[in-house]
């Protein structure tokens, strides 16, 4: 529900704001040496070029102040003439483009991959039962339905949950801001207010005991708003299948997916903050003495808008990467991703088309604390290869009975009595034997994977909400309370892989400029050899929800943190 509830790491901690740059001997943050790096390694050199990284997000504010000087230009691009002057199929692409607009605005909230789904298979097989007479097609479709019904239905359950408990909790914070007719109330209001019921009492406890976690009252206030919003949306949009403005404010001919020309120069969007953050993590200026300062020195940050409120399209991902290699990006960051695929061909092709022209693919390994080893995350470096299709074929999952919601026990809901987003155990839930083969199917050598850390040198450094996998998790790099740039030249603390990735991404860009020749498989591969080993357990909850210590090495592939230091010294070398 709240972060002061979600995450073992203490949120109250008081970290530097550039912490994921320091070094771990010389601060005790468990950063990535950056700091060291341009200070021993880096003082006397200049750079050898400068490397474009393409940030495919939910948009970028391109007025920051810690960012506008960073930011790539399309130099054969005039302004504002509405003429397409490079030839490129994109008008007026200053900045880089925003597949998700059109002339009629920018589309803001989009469905799940899954609710889509449902939408297409949900009229052919919601009478169908295993009695039914169906062909192999149709047999692979019903239990692909199946399953995407039961994943709705604890999707939507805990959603529900969640938002009933937030609004029990913004009610109590709003009428207590009336009583004091104040826009925010304090902690002191909150404790005077005297509640009507036994559920308000409980949620003014709730109050106290999330402002002394958050280690504010205001930190408290904020996250229960941002939770409101975020929950409000899931459901009027995101779970909401009667919910598609896509035709309308995109306008392309979604059927096609080769189609690339669609779309605007708004390369901000409605929402900025996701992107604009990420990109400020990458390459926010080092010289100008504002905010924060980014991983890399010597990059430009390319736009590219293909994320929505909700789950980005195949289609869009694929164009966001063609368009990031067409216009010289070296380097392209994807903190996105999600549970289902639709048209993974389309991607997999532009992956491909990437790894032949020589760029490297970040990608945010997830934040639902699941192992990638055995569960969906798209994208992914894996392909839909023959080989692909014929080891699926021969390993199909058991698909669970379906859901049944539970019945609330409240007028809000089950939230407030149990913890949300589970559901009872059957013979099903078995351990899944994981199976090595798998994980040597054809995929892309310009790709790496990177889960989250946390900043402190013990058990907790699995960051808590982070996706792990001991063959799908290349890396990890530093996630948790990342400062960085957001709208109107402002500055937040944002936790995620989202933030992880463009520190790794960055960090390729580093290597990039001092070291041009490199092939994208041999940045990864500085990358993974260059970690920094961790030798102890760390704890995490794991698919049966058993708390377990485990070496690193068994949550990712390196079985250590990124640093910066020790790849440009490896890159020195490399041969």
């Amino acid at each position: 529900m709240l972060s002061s509830l979600t995450y073992a790491q203490d949120k109250n901690v008081k970290l530097p704001p550039n912490w994921f740059n320091l070094d771990l001997v010389t601060s005790g943050f468990y950063g990535i040496s950056t700091q060291k790096a341009y200070d021993l390694l880096l003082k006397d050199k200049k750079p050898k070029q400068k490397v474009i990284v393409a940030v495919i997000d939910g948009g970028v504010d391109p007025t920051h102040e810690d960012l506008k000087s960073v930011l790539w230009t399309n130099k054969k691009e005039i302004a504002g003439n509405g003429i397409d002057d490079d030839g490129n199929g994109y008008v007026d692409d200053i900045h880089g483009w925003n597949f998700i607009g059109s002339k009629k605005g920018n589309l803001q909230y989009d469905n799940l991959e899954l609710v889509r789904l449902l939408r297409i298979y949900k009229p052919k097989y919601q009478s169908t039962t295993n009695l039914t007479p169906l062909d192999s097609t149709q047999k692979e479709e019903f239990r692909l339905y199946k399953k995407m019904v039961g994943d709705f239905g604890k999707k939507y359950e805990d959603a529900s949950n969640q938002f009933a408990v937030i609004f029990a909790i913004k009610k109590v914070l709003d009428s207590v801001a009336t009583i004091h007719k104040k826009q925010i109330p304090s902690l002191e209001d909150v404790n005077g207010y005297k509640p009507d019921d036994e559920l308000e009492e409980q949620v003014v406890s709730i109050i106290r005991k999330g402002s002394r976690e958050d280690g504010s009252f205001e930190k408290f206030y904020k996250n229960i708003m941002d939770g409101y919003e975020q929950y409000s949306d899931m459901l009027k949009y995101n779970l909401n299948p009667k919910y598609d403005e896509r035709a309308q404010l995109v306008g392309d001919d979604y059927a096609n997916s080769y189609e690339k020309n669609y779309g605007n120069n708004d390369v901000a969007g409605p929402d900025a903050k996701h992107g604009t953050h990420v990109s400020g993590i990458i390459g926010a200026d080092r010289t100008n003495g504002l905010g924060i300062m980014g991983v890399a020195n010597n990059v430009s940050i390319m736009a590219i808008r293909v994320v929505p409120t909700g789950d980005e399209r195949d289609k869009d991902v694929a164009n966001g990467i063609r368009y990031a290699v067409d216009n010289g990006a070296k380097v392209i960051n994807m903190s996105f991703g999600k549970g289902y695929k639709w048209d993974k061909k389309v991607v997999d092709d532009a992956v491909k088309y990437a790894e032949i022209k020589g760029v490297l693919l970040v990608h945010a390994a997830g934040n639902d604390n699941s192992n990638n080893d055995t569960g969906e995350n798209y994208p992914n470096k894996y392909f839909d290869s023959p080989e692909a299709k014929a080891y699926n074929a021969a390993h199909k999952k058991m698909v669970k009975p379906d859901f049944e919601p539970p019945k609330p026990n409240s007028q809000y809901g089950a939230g407030m009595q149990q913890r949300p987003g589970g559901y009872s155990k059957t013979p099903l839930d078995k351990p899944v034997i994981l199976d090595s083969l798998k994980y040597r199917l054809p995929h892309a050598s310009n790709w790496i994977e990177v889960g989250a850390s946390a900043y402190k040198d013990d058990e907790t450094l699995k960051a808590d909400f982070s996706n792990y996998g001991k063959y799908n998790v290349d890396v990890f790099a530093p996630g948790f309370l990342i400062t960085s740039t957001v709208p109107g030249d402002k500055y937040d603390a944002f936790d995620g892989t989202s933030m992880a990735s463009p520190v790794v991404a960055g960090l390729a860009a580093l290597i990039l400029t001092y070291h041009p020749n490199l092939k994208p498989f041999q940045v990864r591969e500085i990358i993974m050899k260059s970690v920094s080993k961790v030798e102890h357990k760390v704890k995490y909850k794991n698919e049966k929800g058993d708390n377990v210590r485990v070496p690193f090495s068994d949550i990712c592939v390196s079985g250590g943190i990124v640093n910066a230091y020790n790849a440009l010294k490896l890159a020195e070398n490399y041969k």
